[in-house]
């Protein structure tokens, strides 16, 4: 009778103790454990990050980190993190949490409008995801991807439209870049080729076109007009005499680094640089910006007309008034240049 009693203990202690386990097992796994007030949070995981790192972003958000922890444990989370963005939802517990940074990885908005360098794309978006501006620029730049790409590095801001895009915030650079290239060739259907085509440009001719078409007037209603002006130069041979591409060409000189040109003197008329329009015809070697995709469509789809030249009204500012010849467009220029003469702007 005494062993019997001792094995009754023995058994009710182990009842005890699996229940005890039991009910620590079940909390830890399906009891709430969030400390937030909003509806849901989000944390990043690098592709570099442990679960240290990880457990470091869950502690504030958390209300008992040491379950998470043990059930983290046992589901082998602690040694295969995911990297990415993940939602964490108010009142979710453990195992909703683990499930979720484990496997429910979602996209990021990343957007990005008329840089006006490579150097300026990897920084914006670098703010936006995982990889950092470095590996960025050296994706975007390297010369093996830009070559099998069919870009050199004056044409290699081309390949980046602006626009806004579904992407994972832990996007490798080169992945970024590929994924850039993917949504180019997507942009460049049969139409836009064939309408490239028959003005006898490159993509990247229309690009560079494109870049000094909305350098010049970002107002939509008219760039087709510009890119209208721009053309017919190109077909008589008339120099483009675009001063976006002399403000260009003067920013690539030490003398001009962190100077605004407001005015474009014969002395910036006179750099020498290929990007110079006044002295040399035709297209210059590359993009002086990120152009908008309405610059794109209006080169794509310029305005059929007699303009030669245009320059800004000074009665309707961001637009132009265009001349068909070149008295009625020095008229037409002297106007503007005694505005710019009355509000102080003399370089």
């Amino acid at each position: 009778m005494y062993i019997k009693k001792i094995l009754w203990a023995i058994a009710l202690i182990g009842l005890v103790i699996f229940g005890y386990f039991a009910f620590y097992i079940y909390n830890a796994m399906f009891s709430p454990n969030t400390n937030f007030e909003e509806e849901e949070t989000y944390i990043y995981i690098s592709n570099d990050d442990t679960y240290q790192n990880v457990r470091t972003q869950l502690i504030p958000i958390l209300d008992d980190i040491d379950s998470f922890d043990a059930l983290a444990t046992q589901k082998k989370y602690t040694s295969n993190v995911k990297s990415g963005k993940f939602k964490i939802k108010k009142g979710m517990n453990n195992n909703e949490i683990i499930n979720s940074i484990r496997s429910k990885n979602i996209p990021v908005k990343l957007s990005f409008n008329n840089q006006a360098s490579l150097e300026a794309l990897a920084g914006r978006i670098a703010s936006q995801i995982d990889a950092d501006s470095t590996n960025l620029l050296e994706a975007m730049t390297d010369e093996k991807f830009l070559k099998s790409s069919g870009f050199k590095k004056e044409t290699a801001l081309g390949m980046y439209l602006p626009n806004s895009y579904q992407i994972f915030w832990n996007t490798s650079a080169n992945k970024f870049v590929e994924r850039m290239k993917s949504e180019y060739d997507k942009f460049w259907t049969p139409n836009r080729v064939a309408k490239a085509k028959a003005l006898n440009f490159t993509k990247d001719e229309v690009m560079a076109l494109a870049s000094i078409v909305y350098e010049e007037s970002k107002q939509k209603s008219e760039q087709p007009r510009v890119a209208g002006v721009y053309i017919n130069r190109l077909k008589i041979g008339m120099p483009l005499q675009a001063d976006p591409t002399i403000k260009f060409a003067a920013y690539q000189l030490p003398k001009y680094k962190n100077t605004i040109i407001k005015r474009v003197l014969n002395v910036h008329k006179d750099i020498e640089s290929p990007y110079n329009t006044y002295k040399y015809r035709g297209l210059p070697p590359g993009l002086i910006t990120m152009p908008d995709l309405s610059a794109i469509d209006a080169v794509l789809n310029y305005e059929k007309h007699d303009y030669l030249y245009f320059a800004a009204d000074p009665k309707k500012p961001g637009f132009h008034r265009f001349a068909k010849s070149l008295s009625q467009h020095n008229n037409n220029a002297r106007a503007y240049h005694q505005y710019l003469d009355q509000q102080g702007i003399r370089r």
